[in-house]
This record gives C-alpha cells, sequence and structure tokens, in this order.
C-alpha cells in the first residue's frame, strides 16, 4: 500500500491532521494447521513510517515469540530497528542502525544477544534492504512496498541470524491468481523471493498488501485473516519426514 501514497506529506497532513495507519493479523500455519499468530501495523509520520511486528508460535517442542519496532524512511528504508524475540525460552535482542556519519564508509550496524553473547556486526549500505527476521509479516509487506518503488530490482534481505547478514533478494512476478478477502473475490498477485537460494512465494491484492506467505520453513505460511487462495497455493499434507516438522529456529543462533 505504502508505494502508492508518494503524495506530498505536506498535502496528506493538510487534509488529515492525525497520521494513517495499516496493519495486518495473520495466521501462521504449518501443513495447514494453525501453530501461531502474527501481526504488524505501519504508522505514516511526517518522517516516514513507524511500523511495528508481533508474532507467536507454540509447538510441540517449539515456542518462538517476536516483538519488533522499526523506523523507516518516506521510501521504506531502514532507520533504526529493535528486536526482542525468544526462541524456547531463550532470549534474542537485536538492534540495526546506519553507522554515524563521521564513519569513512556508510553502512549497517549489527548488534545480536543471544544466550548472553553479544555479537556487533557491519553490514554493507544498500538502501532497498528490509530488515527480515522469520515469520514477520511487516517485513515483507516493506519488501513488497519497496519492490514496487524499485521495480524489483537492487533489493537486500538483512537476515538477524548468527552474526547478521546481508542478502541479495531476486524478485520474480508470477501470472495473477484469484482469491477472496472478506468474502469478497479480488485480483491476487503472485512474486517469488528468493533469498540466499531459498524462495518464498509472496500473494499480494490490489493495494499490493500481503495476503498469504509460502515460507522457506517447510510446511510454514502465512495468511492474512479472512484470505482464501484458490485454489490453494500448495496441497496441505504432512512431510513424509516427521523431522520436517521442526521449524528452523529463528531469528538467531
Amino acid at each position: 500500500m505504502r508505494n502508492l501514497v508518494l503524495l506530498s506529506f505536506a498535502a496528506v497532513l493538510a487534509l488529515a491532521p492525525a497520521a494513517s495507519a495499516q496493519s495486518g493479523n495473520f495466521t501462521i500455519a504449518q501443513h495447514g494447521t494453525p501453530v501461531g499468530t502474527a501481526s504488524f501495523t505501519v504508522t505514516a509520520l511526517p518522517t516516514g513510517y513507524d511500523s511495528e511486528a508481533q508474532v507467536s508460535i507454540k509447538m510441540d517442542g517449539f515456542s518462538y515469540t517476536l516483538a519488533k519496532t522499526e523506523h523507516l524512511s518516506q521510501a521504506n528504508h531502514l532507520r533504526r530497528v529493535q528486536l526482542n524475540a525468544s526462541v524456547n525460552s531463550k532470549t534474542v535482542n537485536v538492534t540495526a542502525a546506519p553507522a554515524p556519519k563521521t564513519d569513512a564508509t556508510p553502512g549497517l550496524l549489527l548488534n545480536i544477544t543471544a544466550d548472553g553473547k553479544t555479537v556487533n556486526t557491519r553490514l554493507d549500505a544498500h538502501p532497498g534492504a528490509v530488515f527480515l527476521p522469520d515469520f514477520d509479516p511487516g517485513a515483507l509487506e516493506t519488501l513488497l512496498a519497496l519492490g514496487v518503488a524499485q521495480n524489483n530490482r537492487d533489493l537486500w534481505a538483512i537476515i538477524p541470524k548468527k552474526a547478521g547478514s546481508i542478502e541479495a533478494v531476486q524478485l520474480a512476478t508470477y501470472p495473477d491468481e484469484q482469491g477472496t478477502l472478506d468474502g469478497k473475490q479480488i485480483v491476487v498477485h503472485h512474486l517469488v523471493a528468493t533469498i540466499a537460494g531459498s524462495p518464498t512465494d509472496l500473494f499480494s491484492g490490489p493495494e499490493n498488501q500481503l495476503l498469504q506467505a509460502e515460507l522457506p520453513q517447510k510446511g510454514f505460511a502465512l495468511v492474512r485473516k479472512n484470505f482464501v487462495l484458490t485454489p490453494p497455493a500448495k496441497p496441505i499434507a504432512p512431510p513424509a519426514d516427521p523431522a520436517q516438522a521442526t521449524p528452523a529456529a529463528p531469528p538467531a543462533q
């Protein structure tokens, strides 16, 4: 949606004194069975966007919660982010912000604290970079917005795992599909984002809002509440190998 709102913020604020916001609520499913929830809220401000995301997964042998706050520029470029997560009761804290202007080389400073250890990593600066924790619908919504603004080019994902890394994103467009949202028929855009060799199928609506994501974690999907893709993206069936039922431990190790 945000890529469609490229009017000057002065004009927008003149029409509406309160900042506008968009949000989404999602079910996290594994092979069609709900295992958690996720949500995000984005608020438009004169300086850009404030974004918040919440994720909660509870399964046998695996629990994961995430709370993320970030500030983006008017062009959806990352300004700063704070992430607090718990993976099987182990706390993970992540912060990211641009390097000080006094530094000779532009970059992004990533600080990850997990298992009582802190790692500081300097990543290359890429304006079209999305901070991408596992199961975060807000991050995928931002990726869609950047994809439209940048014609699916020069996109990057900041991966907050281990010491942290930044990976190129290849975003390919596929033929439109159909679905229903709140009981109404809509056209569904289909894209595939390939990050570090792993594909994520993204399904978005007419206003570029995230509707569904088939995630690289085997059998996992994010589905917006009251959205149905017709026909489904993938057959709903349990994995042949029970070991595949355990997702990768996000967002850091």
